[in-house]
């Protein structure tokens, strides 16, 4: 175990094709974990390993990997950054401290920029910035710098200026040092340091006197400096950019070209001088199990253990587990508690990760990001703890799959193959969802996107070995109450001999679109009621919201709160306090009714000038409403809200509307209500 000053936690976060691979890899071999520099375009990635990311070029699944960096280690997670694979990045968050964020020097920020950078804020991450690709034709470093301050209120602090432009650019001037950097050999290992010329000076001063000011707006220790006319050392400036980074008000930020190796290893020192370690963060939040309490967790190897499982690695041999430690050590064959389900599970065997290839260890403490085997009923979002202190960490919500697809065996021996497999691979991905549709018994396979259910069920038959047939990819319509209603349920069957018997009244309401699909609440007040009816009660409005509403679709958006719960000792069961409860359901839908949703799309067009009016034309009859058109240098953006019914075969149509110039993102923005006359073209 490292000492925790020396831990930084950290994810390389951006929008796809900004280069977080390329600049992982960079990480990776400067540090001497890799002996070979892994190129995206050769298939030769070390942290994209699965055929399908290697095949694609892009990052598909998180991977996490342990780099020595000098002295100090870094815990790093490389995250997807396609729309359709954000359920990756969020959990990732939750497993860190810091993050670095990647920009494209021509493409700016970008959608998935502005939403992963949301996210970092959701879970009060302390971030640099990567620009990349400054070699590139129409890169831009004073654009990308205006567009970041712009879009994240004026945080950005540039620490580099680049030395040449697109392909001439050639080396970085730092200006806290005031020196010129380059670098040489066949992979930029080589760091040349030098005087800055004249105009480089010039350059660097004016960049240095801008640095302070804006420094000094939130530290009086470099104000005072400031107005007084001196120049403060360097140490104190990078102390309290450091200070002001993890208290998120600056954002640090770097230069250079990943794929030309240039400015990887200033970005690794940036880390350690920038980013925090788990110490410089305050105590982490959890709850009491008993009784809700909120209480602080401090990372102390000496406090009970307590940890979290960020991702799963599934198998139908044995699971592992990705878990963030908080505090206490682990050590293998352990007892825990799962928080969740309150029951005791064994470790089996404790992994440091390094991408695909594991190593065995025997201890690991707060700080640490390890891998385990060997847990029984543990799921993405548990949290692991000390039996004698049962705490859970915030669970991680996901948002609701807007597309789905019928997936069959071309063989029907492989049928059972084929559960097994969809079961896999939802255990490893939340937001991949498997149920049957009603109306034809046929397996359904909901997710974020076209891209995330061609990449998930592609895995059936390479990882599998099942051939399936799939349909055509549907939306994910979803129904809501029309509005509040209270229900009453008396349950009362003859089951042969046996009688039972259960008595519930809850409470229906709909909720906001904007936030929680569901919210189960338990507000009885007679703590006599025996645990495990209430649990039934919960998990059947869980199951029973999900499974349809009137008109066949799932539910979203209802709250259900249970106000009375009457039970005998000698005929409830909770088989009967369920089945109460999706009476309860029942009732509510056929006293108020349901109103059609449908999912609505943030659309981004990246495209020049001359086509805009064309793919204006084309989206107007698609219920499209386009909320701005921006300009960038001699491209525009176009924002708009689409319903997803509409998008099917855009990713076709754009090339020939762009003339192969455009490009474009998709991100769920909500849930719309669609009028009677519009055709479905979902399940």
């Amino acid at each position: 175990m490292s000492s925790l000053e020396k831990i930084r936690n950290l994810s390389i976060i951006a929008h796809i094709d900004a280069g977080k691979t390329s600049t992982t890899e960079g990480l990776l071999f400067h540090s001497g974990l890799s002996h070979r520099y892994g190129n995206i375009d050769d298939g030769t990635t070390t942290m994209d390993f699965l055929p399908d990311e290697r095949a694609r070029g892009i990052t598909i699944a998180a991977a996490a990997a342990t780099i020595p960096w000098k002295d100090y280690e870094f815990h790093l997670i490389d995250t997807p950054g396609h729309i359709d694979f954000t359920a990756e990045v969020e959990r990732s968050l939750r497993a860190i401290e810091g993050a670095v964020v990647i920009f494209s020097a021509v493409e700016g920020v970008e959608a998935q920029s502005e939403k992963v950078w949301r996210q970092a804020d959701k879970y009060h991450v302390a971030k640099i910035a990567f620009i990349n690709k400054m070699d590139r034709i129409g890169a831009s470093f004073e654009q990308v710098i205006a567009q970041i301050n712009a879009k994240f209120s004026d945080c950005a602090l540039p620490m580099q200026l680049p030395v040449g432009r697109e392909s001439e650019f050639s080396a970085i001037i730092d200006i806290l040092e005031g020196e010129l950097i380059r670098l040489s050999g066949e992979h930029g290992e080589q760091i040349e340091r030098s005087p800055l010329d004249e105009n480089q000076q010039k350059l660097r001063q004016e960049a240095f006197e801008k640095l302070i000011e804006k420094v000094g707006n939130f530290s009086d220790e470099i104000a005072m400096h400031y107005l007084e006319g001196e120049i403060p050392s360097r140490e104190l400036l990078q102390k309290e950019i450091r200070r002001l980074t993890i208290e998120r008000k600056l954002v640090p930020v770097f230069l250079g070209s990943a794929k030309r190796n240039i400015g990887i290893q200033m970005l690794a020192d940036a880390v350690i001088d920038y980013l925090p370690s788990p110490l410089d963060v305050p105590p982490y939040k959890a709850f009491e199990v008993r009784n809700d309490n909120e209480i602080e967790v401090h990372p102390d190897s000496k406090e009970p253990f307590s940890g979290f499982i960020f991702k799963i690695n599934a198998s139908s041999t044995a699971d592992l587990f990705f878990i963030r430690i908080y505090s206490g050590t682990i050590t293998p064959n352990m007892m825990l508690a799962n928080s969740r389900t309150r029951d005791k599970v064994r470790t089996k065997q404790l992994y440091k990760i390094y991408a695909k290839n594991t190593e065995l260890i025997e201890s690991a403490g707060p700080g640490d990001i390890v891998g385990l085997t060997g847990l029984k009923d543990c799921g993405i979002g548990d949290t692991l703890c000390d039996p004698k202190r049962l705490i859970a960490f915030e669970k991680i919500s996901f948002p609701e799959p807007v597309i789905s697809m019928v997936v069959e065996p071309k063989f029907s021996k492989d049928k059972d193959k084929l559960d097994e497999a969809l079961n896999l691979l939802c255990r490893e991905d939340q937001t991949l969802k498997r149920s049957t549709a009603e109306d034809t018994g046929q397996r359904l396979v909901s997710g974020m996107g076209e891209l995330h259910l061609e990449v998930s069920l592609k895995r059936v038959s390479t990882d599998f070995g099942v051939e399936i047939r799939m349909g055509e990819p549907r939306v994910a319509y979803r129904e809501t109450l029309t509005d509040a209603v209270k229900t009453h349920v008396v349950f009362n069957k003859v089951l042969g001999d046996t009688t039972l018997y259960a008595e519930i009244s809850i409470d229906f309401s709909p909720m906001p679109r904007d936030g929680d699909p569901f919210l189960i609440k338990n507000s009885t007040r007679d703590n006599t009621i025996p645990k495990n009816l209430i649990a039934s009660a919960e998990q059947a409005l869980n199951d029973g919201l999900r499974t349809g509403g009137l008109k066949g679709y799932p539910m979203i958006y209802v709250a259900a709160e249970i106000r009375e719960l009457k039970y005998s000792t000698e005929n409830t069961t909770p088989g009967a306090v369920a089945g109460a409860a999706l009476e309860a359901i029942d009732q509510a839908l056929h006293n108020v009714g349901t109103i059609l949703l449908e999912p609505l799309m943030n659309l981004e067009i990246l495209t020049p000038e001359d086509t805009v009016g064309e793919i204006s034309m084309y989206l107007q009859p698609r219920r499209a409403l386009i909320r701005d058109i921006e300009q960038i240098g001699s491209i525009r953006k176009i924002l708009c809200d689409v319903p997803l019914a509409e998008m099917f075969g855009f990713g076709k149509a754009l090339p020939r509307l762009s003339g192969g110039r455009g490009s474009f993102s998709l991100e769920p923005s909500g849930y719309q209500e669609i009028d009677d006359n519009t055709q479905l073209k979902g399940y």
